[in-house]
């Protein structure tokens, strides 16, 4: 297959989408156009910045299409080849509109963060993380009318560390999903791959996390709050309140299952779950301890527990 005379669309937004377009590029498929979301305001000054997809299209010398809307996205479609064979959708962001679903002649194809129909939706791997799942993986599937719905082109399984974090997990299986779907496209467009229905009455769902799933509270326990920091950083964040109602965000932490909390090695303070161990701060909480490694203090920068601590004692006393 002449790959250079395959007409691709591109759909993708963040830092995790660009190593799937540049594998596509390397390859010599014939990328016809780059359709990303729209700049959006950053940091403190609220700066306009473009997606990094966007970066590495231009890059490219690629054609880059940036739609607002549902309206936009089906819009597009004139301004696109009618021989368009075949579109990726990679980390995009937007609901993309049936006509354009329908519109490339081999359809859109998805890499998606689980093993569907297992964890359909916006937070597969951090549901995963929060089961505590040892197993996940990707699957590339074609788009159909509904959520992560379709048929299966092929998939492959993921082994998940506990002791490893969402954004670890997210590099891993975007590099593990970018060489399967780069492996399997030649023979999905000469049609020498048979599609696999997903098992619909086996699906589960996730859903977007807000700030308040990411609270630590007194009555939790040790391990279900370690994976709670490992799914949430960095966004929304896995915290602690602090007696002065401040939160403390908690960024890295060791889960230690075998000190016993009546140990000389941990104090607590007036019953309070937040303790000292060993010098470094410390969550008493059922059936563990968690340490805390690295913390972000409200309205302040990322620091190392044992300074956090240094620099609060009033709240370990």
């Amino acid at each position: 297959m002449d790959k250079s005379n395959i007409k691709l669309i591109f759909f993708g937004t963040n830092e995790f989408a660009v190593p799937v377009l540049e594998a596509l590029v390397k390859e010599g498929y014939d990328i016809v156009g780059v359709i990303t979301e729209p700049n959006k305001p950053v940091g403190r000054n609220q700066t306009l910045t473009p997606p990094p997809v966007k970066l590495k299209a231009q890059n490219e010398k690629l054609k880059v299409f940036q739609p607002k809307n549902k309206l936009e996205i089906k819009n597009l479609i004139s301004e696109l080849p009618a021989s368009t064979d075949v579109g990726v959708v990679v980390y995009y962001g937007k609901i993309i509109p049936q006509e354009m679903v329908d519109f490339p002649k081999r359809g859109l194809l998805n890499i998606h963060p689980s093993l569907l129909p297992k964890y359909r939706g916006a937070s597969p791997i951090q549901t995963a993380i929060l089961n505590g799942d040892v197993e996940t993986g990707v699957t590339i599937m074609k788009i159909d009318d509904l959520m992560d719905h379709g048929e299966i082109i092929t998939s492959v399984d993921y082994q998940v560390s506990s002791k490893d974090y969402h954004f670890k997990i997210y590099e891993d299986l975007t590099e593990l999903g970018t060489k399967l779907l780069i492996k399997i496209l030649p023979e999905y467009l000469s049609e020498g791959i048979k599609l696999i229905p997903q098992k619909h009455d086996k699906a589960t769902y996730t859903k977007k996390f807000k700030l308040e799933d990411g609270e630590i509270k007194p009555d939790d326990k040790a391990k279900d709050a370690y994976n709670k920091i490992r799914a949430f950083n960095p966004e929304p964040g896995a915290y602690w309140k602090l007696s002065n109602n401040k939160i403390l965000k908690i960024l890295e932490a060791t889960l230690d299952l075998e000190t016993n909390i009546n140990k000389t090695g941990l104090t607590r303070i007036n019953k309070n779950p937040l303790s000292s161990t060993q010098g470094r701060p410390a969550l008493a909480l059922k059936g563990g301890v968690l340490i805390l490694d690295k913390v972000k203090p409200e309205s302040k920068k990322a620091m190392s527990g044992k300074d956090f601590m240094n620099g609060h004692a009033q709240l370990f006393k």
